[in-house]
């Protein structure tokens, strides 16, 4: 099989050239400004924008105030991310009123729910653009720079933006986000990124790894594989297509790594139903797969799972943890958790702070719930766990994970890692700061060494703080 995705790969070498860097924006009349908000898949879907409008004759700018054009590319996981969104859109109504012909657009997750608010009640925005429909920008500009509110929020079964180079906007130039699928099929009932983001669909394999190669090619050293849950990434090959035979994540995810040694890859985010032993192994096969997973269990208990159609239990989480550990001992393992979700008693909430204990995991991301409109759990369930109840329990969560944390951080004292060279400590120009396998910050002296950003460092780790850990190049 080696052999096989060897010989795919040297096919890649010999094709067409990404070209993700922007030019030059002071050669364009006209300047874009675009924020994004969320997950690592809104500030992927940027940079495919950026590309389109690039192709447009729009340069970037980061200066606001300048922008013929200014997009936020919004989130509605959470209400804190649309509140934010919102105080953003006010601002830059009031810009727009010293700027005429200025255009604000919304683009991503809140543009199909909110498009006639934003549009017509509060008039905040002139274009709306849902995540499949940004190959109509262009048109959809022209439109409004004439006085027209243009809307499309068209959800796709097909669309993957396979063939868009994507303009690294706001990049270290080392790392990189490669999208490899759209949309979800996972109904959990809390998220509305099925109804945002379509239904799932995976991209071309040989487009992928053409990227990673270009990226490679220019100076990049890592790339993170990204979908709302790459374990289901499954690409089946068309007529058209030069690849002869169906592509799992396994077999995905050996072809970026065989791109070469020296460029590593991670990946984003992991489903525990779906994750194989055929991932795992590939994984600890290639020294260049970052030993690191992001595997979200959201609760500890399997009647609250049940309710939030995880398709799991607490056990199958555990006996997928244990595995992974079983193959790759030293992999780093993250989470999700949510705390209060509808009808959560104390004795679940318990339950969840049990399975962390067993888990002892490196860091986490942790809420209160947030019901958010259009989801199956508003349609289905009461949110009948007071709000101090939520937050007291998050207290809990957040409390017993930093404890976690700095176990997990204190133990890597005298420990000696590959790190990947990002850029200069931010305290100090005469320290640098990267990241291991496993996904951890490591600053270390610079010393007399002659190593620049991209570079790999051997480091011996003799002290840690709460989220960094601090070592010297052996």
């Amino acid at each position: 099989m080696a052999e096989v995705l060897q010989k795919v790969v040297d096919e890649v070498r010999q094709g067409e050239a990404y070209a993700p860097f922007a030019e030059d924006p002071n050669k364009y009349q006209k300047k874009f400004y675009i924020e994004s908000y969320g997950c690592a898949m809104n500030f992927s879907d940027s940079e495919i924008v950026a590309s389109i409008l690039q192709d447009e004759g729009f340069g970037a700018t980061k200066n606001f105030e300048e922008a013929n054009l200014i997009l936020i590319n919004t989130c509605s996981i959470r209400e804190k991310a649309e509140q934010t969104v919102r105080t953003r859109l006010h601002t830059f109504k009031k810009i727009k009123k010293q700027r005429p012909g200025m255009l604000v657009g919304i683009l991503g997750c809140m543009a199909e729910r909110l498009k006639a608010k934003l549009l017509e009640e509060e008039k905040l925005v002139d274009l709306v653009v849902g995540p499949d429909a940004y190959r109509t920008l262009p048109s959809l500009i022209s439109e409004a720079e004439g006085g027209q509110k243009m809307v499309n929020v068209l959800l796709s079964r097909e669309e993957t933006y396979a063939d868009i180079s994507p303009v690294r906007i706001d990049s270290n130039g080392i790392s990189a986000f490669v999208s490899i699928m759209r949309g979800c099929n996972n109904m959990c009932t809390f998220c509305v990124v099925p109804f945002t983001r379509g239904r799932e669909r995976s991209r071309d394999a040989l487009s992928i790894v053409s990227e990673c190669k270009d990226l490679f090619d220019r100076g990049f050293r890592e790339v993170t594989l990204l979908g709302q849950n790459v374990d289901s990434y499954h690409y089946m090959p068309t007529a058209t297509s030069t690849q002869e035979e169906a592509v799992t994540f396994a077999k995905l995810l050996e072809m970026v790594a065989l791109v070469s040694p020296l460029l590593r890859v991670r990946f984003s985010t992991s489903h525990p139903k779906d994750i194989t032993d055929d991932v795992l192994y590939t994984m600890a096969k290639y020294n260049n797969i970052c030993e690191y997973i992001h595997l979200p269990v959201q609760s500890g208990n399997t009647r609250v799972l049940q309710l939030m159609n995880r398709t799991y239990t607490r056990e199958w989480y555990l006996s997928k943890v244990a595995r992974i550990r079983e193959i790759m001992p030293d992999c780093g393992i993250t989470t999700d958790v949510i705390s209060g979700f509808c009808t959560e008693t104390e004795e679940e909430h318990q339950d969840t702070m049990s399975l962390m204990e067993l888990c002892v995991f490196d860091m986490a991301y942790m809420y209160s719930y947030s019901e958010r409109p259009g989801t199956l759990a508003e349609r289905r369930y009461e949110d009948d766990v007071p709000d101090e109840v939520k937050k007291r329990r998050l207290t809990e969560i957040v409390k017993l994970q930093n404890s976690h944390s700095k176990r997990s951080y204190l133990k890597d004292i005298g420990r000696t890692f590959e790190v990947l060279i990002e850029g200069n400590s931010k305290r100090s120009d005469a320290d640098w700061s990267g990241r291991n396998s496993h996904g951890k910050v490591v600053v270390f002296g610079k010393g007399t060494h002659q190593l620049n950003i991209g570079d790999y460092a051997m480091v011996h780790i003799t002290a840690s703080t709460g989220g960094t850990l601090i070592g010297d190049i052996v």
